[in-house]
Formats: structure tokens, C-alpha cells, sequence
């Protein structure tokens, strides 16, 4: 399926099974709203009938895949998909081997950190573990941002093989003008020999961005960052701190490739 004219273009297809194509629409549209869209909206958008897509809704939410906001104001994908996925011996695996890591590290450095991995064009967030300190910032598990506006992205991108890079960008939401994308891709290589990245957040002023790659199989199989928060009084200078985080993501990636060679 493709989007064209704001609306759901079929593709020719061997196999068609339309009522699980209508489900699989109804998904895909709520995932790219940041609004809860009420059943007319939907109709509307896919350019289906009203009948067609009642009964559908209705399953969908039923089997807690979408909900509605409270006073009926339109519906909303859940998180019961991100959880599904969360379930996967691989990503279990590294969720296992991961969160300890990740513990030592909040501590050390006296900041939150969390574990980012690639969805679609975009970064999710898939684990997290707050700061012990009482001033702290952190970013809530299934957060999401666009690849290319996000530590986390620029680091999962900069370790992919070049046909990987290149369907990434066709699924970036807000396609790049070619000069930020040039420079989006020359950060990304610079990424790849300092295995570390330091950059101001985008979106909360007094954090700097620190994030490396966790490997597994020669790619970067996810981007472990901490939002470093400038504090007067820092327990950890951010130049210690990146090196942390990188040796971090390294220990998590020998032993994904330890717990990876027993399978």
C-alpha cells in the first residue's frame, strides 16, 4: 500500500485478503497522527465507506489495538503493537543483556540513559533507566522522533550498509532538502570512526545528546544515549560521560555477539 493524494493507493498484488487490508490501513493511519482522528475522519482519509470501516474500528478496538480518547474525541493507536514487537527473542535478548549495562552507567554518571531502535523511518524508544539523582532528565519508553532529528537516529543511520541508509530516507516522514541531507549523511560518516556522539538536543535547551552504537552482526542493531543534562555541578563532565556511554555500548555489543553465537 502507498500514499498518494492523501489517500491509500492498492498496489497489484498475488495475494489480496481485504478485510485484513482494512486493518492493516486503519493502523498505519493512526501510527502517522500525532491526533486521535475520529471514524469519519478515518473514512475520509482511506476513501472508504463508512460501513466498510465500523465494524473494522470496532475489532481493532475491542482487541486493544486503538482506543478512544476520553469523551469521545476521536481514536488512537494504543501501545499494544510496540509491545508485541517488544517480545521478540532478539529483542528480548537485548533488552536482557541491555538494562544491567545501562544501570551502571546511570549511576555512574549521575544522568538518565535509554535505548533507541529503528521503526519505520523513525527511533522508538525500548527501554530506559532514570537518573538516582533528584534533578535528571529522561525520555519515556516509546518515545519517537524522525531518524534525522534524533542522536539516536544519526547513530543507528551512520552504521548501516548503504542500501539500508538509502530506504531509510524513503521512509523518512518529512522528505529532506538536499543540502540537510547531505549534512545529515556527513555527520552520520563522522559518527563512524569516534563510535560517539555529541550533539545539543533539538528540543530541550541545557541537554546535550550523547549517544553510540550497540552492534550486532556488523550493524547497529540500536543507539544507547544519554539526554546529558548541564548541571552546575555535574557529578560527570560530558567528555568523561561520552566515553562511558561508548564503552557501555560495547560491552552490550560483545555480549549480544556472546549470547547470539549460543543460538
Amino acid at each position: 500500500m502507498n500514499r498518494e493524494g492523501g489517500k491509500l493507493q492498492e498496489n497489484n498484488s498475488r495475494y489480496r485478503a481485504p478485510a485484513l487490508e482494512k486493518g492493516l490501513d486503519v493502523l498505519e493511519l493512526l501510527a502517522a497522527e500525532t491526533e486521535p482522528m475520529t471514524l469519519t475522519a478515518i473514512v475520509k482519509e482511506l476513501g472508504r465507506s463508512h460501513g466498510e470501516l465500523f465494524r473494522m474500528v470496532q475489532v481493532l478496538e475491542h482487541r486493544g489495538y486503538i482506543e478512544q480518547e476520553s469523551g469521545g474525541e476521536g481514536y488512537r493507536l494504543t501501545d499494544r503493537l510496540f509491545s508485541l514487537g517488544m517480545q521478540q527473542p532478539r529483542t528480548r535478548t537485548l533488552l536482557e543483556i541491555a538494562l544491567p549495562v545501562m544501570r551502571q552507567l546511570a549511576e555512574a554518571v549521575g544522568q538518565s540513559c535509554h535505548l533507541a531502535m529503528h521503526s519505520l523511518g523513525d527511533i522508538v524508544v525500548v527501554a530506559r533507566i532514570e537518573s538516582a539523582e533528584l534533578l535528571g532528565f529522561s525520555v519515556r519508553i516509546g518515545y519517537r522522533r524522525p531518524v534525522p532529528k534524533s542522536a539516536s537516529g544519526c547513530v543507528l543511520y551512520a552504521f548501516q550498509p548503504d542500501d539500508v541508509r538509502r530506504r531509510w530516507e524513503t521512509m523518512f516522514n518529512s522528505h529532506l532538502p538536499k543540502d540537510e541531507l547531505a549534512k545529515f549523511r556527513a555527520q552520520a560518516d563522522s559518527i563512524r570512526e569516534l563510535r560517539v556522539l555529541m550533539t545539543p538536543s533539538r528540543f530541550v535547551v541545557g541537554v546535550t545528546d550523547i549517544s553510540a552504537p550497540v552492534m550486532r552482526g556488523g550493524l547497529a542493531a540500536a543507539a544507547l544515549t544519554v539526554p546529558y543534562l548541564n548541571k552546575l555541578q555535574p557529578s560527570t563532565p560530558p567528555d568523561e560521560t561520552a566515553e562511558l556511554v561508548r564503552e557501555a555500548a560495547d560491552r552490550i555489543s560483545a555480549q549480544l555477539v556472546e549470547s547470539d553465537s549460543r543460538i
